[in-house]
């Protein structure tokens, strides 16, 4: 692409009611998806996949927080600085369930989730965030990639779309 082409192409990608409509609608179906692996699969999720899942609600707070914004310059910085440090908590725990199951590291999950007593996901919303199973394996999804493998695929999409995004939102007036 030309250089005027791929500037085209981000300011339509960028818009806030495109950008965020996009997180939204990613990061519902990728709920969606890991509650099809749990309930209709019988795929229990680690801790890992916990954490996953929370900084995906996460991202979906914020979408929802940025089309409701979309007027707000203050207000889509936050949410660009907000969607920037979703991209590496998910990021990073993407890596580490793909390292465990690949046995790049030495690692095991307990069944605690590792969060203060006081945010309690586990206990508000069990059916979506109750620690099934130990770390370790992680089911096969599309082409033979297993879940955590598209997840870090996933990170390595998401992180430079977040970034992208904040540093255009924080050059704009």
């Amino acid at each position: 692409m030309s250089t005027p082409a791929v500037e085209s192409f981000l300011n339509h990608v960028f818009r806030p009611g495109i950008y965020w409509s996009i997180l939204l609608v990613g990061s519902l179906s990728a709920e969606g998806v890991a509650l099809y692996f749990q309930y209709g699969l019988d795929y229990g999720p680690c801790v890992l996949c916990i954490h996953i899942r929370l900084w995906v609600a996460a991202l979906v707070l914020v979408a929802i927080t940025g089309l409701l914004a979309q007027r707000c310059t203050h207000l889509q910085k936050v949410c660009h600085l907000l969607t920037a440090a979703i991209a590496l908590g998910f990021t990073e725990r993407s890596w580490r369930l793909l390292a465990i199951e690949r046995n790049w590291i030495e690692g095991s999950c307990s069944f605690d989730s590792g969060l203060p007593d006081w945010f309690a996901p586990d206990h508000w919303w069990p059916w979506m965030f109750e620690i099934w199973e130990s770390c370790g394996y992680t089911p096969e999804m599309l082409g033979g990639l297993t879940m955590a493998e598209m997840l870090a695929g996933a990170g390595l999409v998401f992180v430079p779309l977040a970034f992208i995004g904040l540093i255009r939102s924080l050059l704009q007036r």
